[in-house]
């Protein structure tokens, strides 16, 4: 009898490192290495910050009830960079704002998410409820000001100019007296709109600038208030707007957030490269304080003091100030500020290397707790490495890198020796099959080199070509062996070496990665750009395994077998084959921020990727799980919901004929579906599934799994 068992993958996450998740989640930086795009915080512990990143259901919420030590996952089930999030009340009642014409609003705390704007040619830059959850204004892009009084069910529009631009709105005391910035064109000027009665009507103020105003804040009254201008200009008025002061801030770039607490005399603006200001003196003068970072900034927020605030920034970047500012310390941890080229777990999935760097640093980290912590290694040198690993244990390992760079270590990385390599140029890949003492490294200019003895000698090989290489693995021992490179370029040997075959790719695309999992007969290759190229020949013939182009893959491993492999690429690309890339379906990696540059699975479900940043995962990347249950014992075997997310409908492989009933995200049962045509004809959305009783078993009732549908 089988029993389908669904493990429920709730909208929240909890982000600690290492801590047991859910497909991939973040090591370094954590507890994210998107851009933080908007903070607010209820109190001086809990708080929500907005990501931003394009892609794949990239963007969440992270919430924190303790101050920023832990951080909790809110999946807001879009695509789309968020770019304002707002709790006007309490930790359970916000409002989120972003691309795509993005409006939503949870009541929970941010476990569920509804869609509170339907005017989708005029999608809001931000909004405000002044008093409490239920009376609030938005603003667009296109010259809209909007009104709600039940919450955000209904939007009334009150003011409409196509002309204008509007960025930001501000009600600092009551619903009755507000502020509305932005621009207009065509003569150039700032724009100043203000509201005495609700917004019935909205009168326009002389800014006398021509600059663009971003942000408006009245901290206290609608008397005294501030506006963020261009070229690090903040206006200010102490006369409800009738007159506005120009107030230079010392800084010459457009400021990205201000921010006064509790009165009019104390401030914060951010802007980039780390800047944080501060006056204490209403704007007359304003102190650079130190930051600790280059990141750029955009949002500050000071919940109930003006001692205990957060600011956040891009890259993941949050900051916290207990003494009003005087010391700011971060709250992302990284393990590594430099780009990672390459990841190695020699035997299990605790103790590993990475490797990478920048000009003037060659970075290797370690780690011994499966990525909890990594501890960066004294490389001794001042340029990036390209390659790691560890041939058969946790202590003998090699690195290479640019400028002819060989280290070699037999203590776990606690020392690195430079080894003589007799070249220059840079070293893109090293390999020893299955010892410590026979290796291979190859790189720019066709170079292939071969070590005996462990490195104390190395030997050039002629390659035959003169592009560059950019990978070389040897699958079974040190004589048959394969490298790949730039202009479609595959070289083969069956003789360690002595000679070097060019095969025909059959492209012409620059090719970065080779793997051939169990024997010298079937192996694919990353083809940058255009997908995986496969052999079953060994490689006399090739052929591309996929045609799917977003594959873009840079590094691809096969960890146990030739069915199941895993590739990275650009712009946070994961995906993953389970039927030999015949078929590739794209994982949520959680970023579109930056790329990933290499893969490794020590186990067929624990998995590294390394780049721009570093994610775990600890079930393969994947979702849905099924046991099997016949007479009395129970086997666990992958079910896979493919794709997921999908575009128009997924389908549950070996069961296409079983029914299974959707639930949106309110717990409202949607639908019956067959199992070859899951959520067709739903709205995009987050959705979960649960099999009908049938050929799953009476024990599948009740056992749910998360699908996602994107547009």
């Amino acid at each position: 009898m089988r029993l389908f068992k669904f493990i429920l993958i709730p909208a929240v996450l909890f982000l600690l490192p290492g801590y047991g998740q859910a497909g991939w989640f973040w090591q370094s930086p954590w507890p994210t290495g998107n851009n933080l795009y908007s903070v607010s915080f209820i109190d001086n512990n809990t708080g929500y910050a907005a990501e931003g990143a394009y892609g794949y259901n990239n963007s969440s919420l992270l919430k924190t009830t303790d101050g920023g030590i832990t951080w909790t996952r809110k999946t807001i089930g879009t695509s789309y960079p968020i770019y304002f999030v707002h709790f006007p009340v309490d930790a359970n009642t916000g409002y989120v704002i972003g691309d795509g014409h993005l409006f939503k609003k949870t009541t929970d705390g941010g476990t569920s998410w509804i869609n509170v704007f339907s005017d989708t040619a005029n999608s809001p830059h931000t909004a405000q409820f002044p008093t409490d959850a239920t009376t609030g204004y938005a603003v667009s892009g296109n010259g809209s000001i909007y009104q709600t009084t039940n919450g955000g069910t209904t939007w009334a529009c009150q003011f409409r100019d196509s002309t204008y631009n509007l960025y930001s709105v501000n009600f600092p005391a009551n619903v009755q007296t507000g502020y509305v910035v932005g621009w207009r064109g065509n003569p150039s000027r700032g724009l100043i709109l203000k509201t005495t009665n609700g917004g019935t009507s909205w009168d326009s103020l002389i800014s006398g600038v021509t600059q663009h105003l971003r942000l408006v804040q009245f901290p206290v009254d609608a008397q005294t208030g501030y506006i963020v201008a261009e070229r690090g200009t903040v206006l200010k008025t102490t006369n409800g707007g009738a007159s506005w002061d120009s107030i230079d801030t010392g800084v010459h770039t457009e400021l990205l957030s201000l921010y006064f607490p509790q009165n009019v005399q104390t401030g914060y603006a951010l802007t980039y490269s780390g800047t944080i200001l501060k006056t204490t003196d209403g704007g007359i003068s304003w102190v650079n304080q130190s930051s600790g970072t280059t990141k750029d900034l955009y949002s500050v927020r000071f919940p109930t003091d003006q001692q205990t605030g957060y600011v956040v920034g891009t890259l993941g970047t949050i900051l916290k100030t207990t003494n009003g500012g005087t010391t700011w310390y971060s709250l992302t941890r990284y393990a590594t500020t430099h780009v990672l080229y390459s990841v190695h777990f020699p035997l299990n999935d605790q103790t590993g290397y990475a490797a990478g760097g920048a000009s003037g640093t060659g970075t290797i980290l370690k780690t011994t707790d499966g990525g909890l912590t990594w501890v960066d290694q004294p490389s001794g040198i001042s340029n990036a490495l390209c390659s790691v690993q560890f041939p058969i244990d946790e202590q003998t390992g090699y690195a290479a890198g640019w400028t002819g760079t060989i280290l070699k270590t037999t203590d776990g990385g606690t020392n690195w020796v430079t080894q003589p390599s007799g070249t220059q140029v840079p070293l893109r890949s090293i390999y020893f099959p299955g010892n410590v003492q026979t290796g291979y490294t190859v790189g720019w200019g066709s170079v292939i080199m071969k070590t005996t003895n462990g490195g104390g000698a190395w030997v050039s090989q002629d390659s035959g070509a003169g592009y560059w290489l950019f990978s070389v693995h040897f699958p079974i021992d040190a004589q048959t062996g394969f490298s790949v490179g730039s202009g479609g370029l595959i070289l083969k040997t069956t003789n360690g070496g002595a000679s070097w075959i060019n095969q025909t790719s059959g492209t012409t695309h620059d090719l970065f990665c080779v793997d051939f999992p169990q024997n010298t007969q079937t192996g694919y290759v990353a083809e940058g750009g255009r997908g995986v190229l496969k052999t079953t020949n060994g490689g006399t013939t090739w052929i591309r395994s996929s045609s799917d182009t977003t594959l873009c893959p840079i590094s691809i491993h096969f960890p146990q077998n030739e069915q199941t492999g895993y590739s990275v690429g650009n712009s946070g690309i994961i995906f993953k084959t389970t039927n030999s890339g015949t078929s590739w379906e794209r994982q949520i990696s959680g970023t579109s921020s930056g790329d990933f540059l290499s893969v490794y699975f020590p186990s067929n479900q624990t998995g590294y990727a390394v780049g721009w940043f570093i994610l775990k995962t600890t079930d393969g990347g994947t979702w849905v799980e099924e046991t099997t249950e016949d007479r009395g014992q129970r086997l666990g075997i992958r079910l896979l919901a493919i794709p997921n997310p999908f575009t128009s409908f997924a389908r549950i492989p070996g069961h296409e004929a079983e029914r299974f009933v959707l639930y949106d995200i309110a717990g409202r049962r949607v639908g019956t579906y067959k199992g070859e045509r899951i959520g067709l004809d739903l709205r995009p959305g987050v959705y979960f599934i649960r099999a009908v009783e049938g050929k799953a078993g009476p024990r599948s009732e009740g056992r749910l799994a998360r699908i996602v549908k994107i547009r």
